[in-house]
């Protein structure tokens, strides 16, 4: 049976963690189509909480059945229901687990309903079971027909508990409902994203909880790759979420009992992450000091390797460094390695082609993420029509109008940064720790330091160090070099020429003007 997602980390609950096991290994025959088993504890944040009250859900050609397991002890005396847990301790409850997942099932329909064509709903026989994997259940109750629960002698063998299961509740409905490969493939589309719904990058960091990302499709099919495969390169462009699923796919890797190693080259990047995520098992390291990562983690080598910004390190050093401290090397070891695409076509840098032919020789499963989900539909054109760049599809939304100036002069270039700071604080609305300025200089020699003495007090230089607190309550400024693989709701770039693609300055004006999630103002500094 397929698993969304893959792995069952999320829960503490030993139960419904060998639950996931047993359906997993369930092969039901090939000609009734795919059968998929959603395990809604595994949210990050619950998108809905009617969801998550949803142990599994099995959405196949026989209908769509919500799961609820009680692992444990458990007994029903006098409408009362009694909970041992493993550690014994006791729990009651008036509301048994029949009633639970009834109650969490009609919860979801009616948010189907809502929002998807009775057409498609109506295909669907649906209904519930309850799994009791430890203990032994020989108690009759007006509350649940024996059809719908499984215990210790059942849940071993779920696959003939299912079909019987499935039977029971479409004889309720004459058994004549048959979801068509269309009704089954809106029905699983609108599933999943509120089944892995996950919380990205910048919200993470400000802990707004209210705030929600969805995996794309893309990226959705990433994660089924890597599940599959034991080497995988994904290839995508700025803003198509590299970052947020390396540190996804780390998330699952080590809740499989792996140690796991993230490498990057930028010591920004490395130090930014680390601030945010401490996930057990996990070790980030730059790429040079992997050996001493290693060693330091206890180990003599990690179980799997994340690469971030790869395109970083296509050169056979930093691979060497990689194979050396991944248990089976690079070539039979599990890796996943995230890179720019247009690294390939020469827009960043040129990779060495050694190392790229090393690792296509060692046939890792290939992935490209095509949808941006970062940037705003204009920023995204501009991007593209003036740079030449592949940066994906769609973009986040239309968002505000890029604005751009040109000048000779450094001072009044100064004056336009300025004003396009006032423009964004003082009358956008923004909040000075939503700005950064980018520049190929320092501050020093950019035309930032002649900016006025108050607002100059108002700026944060970041550096390796200071980005652990970024976003801060602060403008923020950096070299577009160092701002690789972070990002902020809006950039002004200055200090550059017009983008122009027989000049050097393309890969520059790339990753600068791909770091603005909505906001983009552009102040170029020409020599003409």
């Amino acid at each position: 049976m397929r698993m969304i997602p893959d792995t069952p980390h999320g829960t503490h609950s030993q139960a419904e963690k060998r639950i996931f096991d047993r359906l997993r290994v369930i092969s039901f025959d090939e000609k009734q189509g795919i059968f998929t088993a959603y395990h809604s504890l595994n949210l990050t944040r619950h998108a809905y909480k009617r969801f998550g009250e949803i142990d599994f859900l099995i959405c196949c050609s026989k209908g769509l059945y919500a799961i609820e397991v009680k692992g444990g002890g458990v007994s029903y005396k006098e409408g009362t229901w009694y909970y041992r847990n493993r550690y014994g301790d006791d729990n009651t409850s008036r509301e048994g687990p029949f009633k639970q997942v009834e109650s969490a099932l009609h919860g979801l329909m009616k948010n189907l309903r809502a929002n998807l064509p009775d057409r498609v709903i109506s295909q669907f026989s649906i209904g519930y079971g309850v799994i009791f994997p430890d203990c032994e259940w020989r108690v009759s109750g007006s509350e649940w027909d024996p059809h719908t629960l499984a215990d210790v002698r059942g849940s071993k063998n779920l696959e003939r508990w299912l079909r019987k299961l499935f039977q029971y509740w479409r004889s309720k409905d004459g058994g004549n409902r048959h979801p068509d490969s269309v009704a089954l493939k809106t029905l699983r589309r609108y599933l999943r994203p509120e089944f892995e719904s996950v919380v990205p990058l910048h919200v993470q960091a400000q802990a707004a909880e209210d705030r929600i990302a969805r995996l794309t499709e893309d990226q959705m099919a990433m994660v089924d790759v890597v599940a599959a495969n034991p080497r995988v390169l994904c290839s995508g462009g700025a803003g198509t979420g590299k970052t947020f699923l390396a540190m996804e796919l780390a998330r699952r890797w080590t809740a499989e009992g792996m140690n796991v190693l993230l490498a990057c080259r930028s010591p920004w990047l490395k130090n930014y992450l680390a601030a945010r995520f401490a996930i057990p098992k996990l070790t980030l390291s730059l790429a040079a000091s992997t050996r001493m990562a290693c060693r330091r983690a206890g180990l003599d080598q990690f179980d799997a390797l994340i690469v971030d910004e790869g395109q970083d390190l296509f050169d056979m050093g930093s691979l060497d460094k990689l194979d050396s401290v991944l248990a089976g090397g690079l070539a039979e070891g599990r890796w996943c390695l995230f890179h720019d695409i247009n690294n390939q076509s020469g827009l960043l840098n040129r990779p060495d082609q050694e190392a790229i032919e090393y690792l296509e020789s060692l046939r890792p499963a290939q992935v490209p993420l095509r949808t941006n989900c970062r940037n705003t539909r204009v920023i995204l054109e501009k991007v593209q029509t003036s740079l030449g760049a592949d940066m994906g599809t769609r973009g986040a939304g239309e968002g505000p109008r890029i604005r751009e100036h040109e000048t000779t002069s450094r001072e009044e270039a100064g004056k336009l940064l300025a004003n396009e700071i006032a423009e964004l604080v003082d009358h956008g609305g923004l909040a000075p720790g939503d700005v950064t300025i980018l520049s190929p200089d320092s501050f020093e020699n950019s035309c930032a330091v002649d900016l006025p003495k108050k607002i100059r007090k108002g700026i944060m230089t970041l550096d390796e160090y200071s980005v652990k607190s970024f976003p801060a309550r602060q403008i923020s400024y950096a070299k577009i070099r160092d701002f690789k693989g972070l990002e902020n709701e809006a950039i002004i770039l200055v200090d550059l020429p017009p983008p122009s693609r027989e000049d050097g300055d393309i890969a520059a004006h790339y990753v600068a003007m791909s770091r603005a999630r909505s906001v983009l103002s552009l102040v170029y500094r020409s020599t003409r």
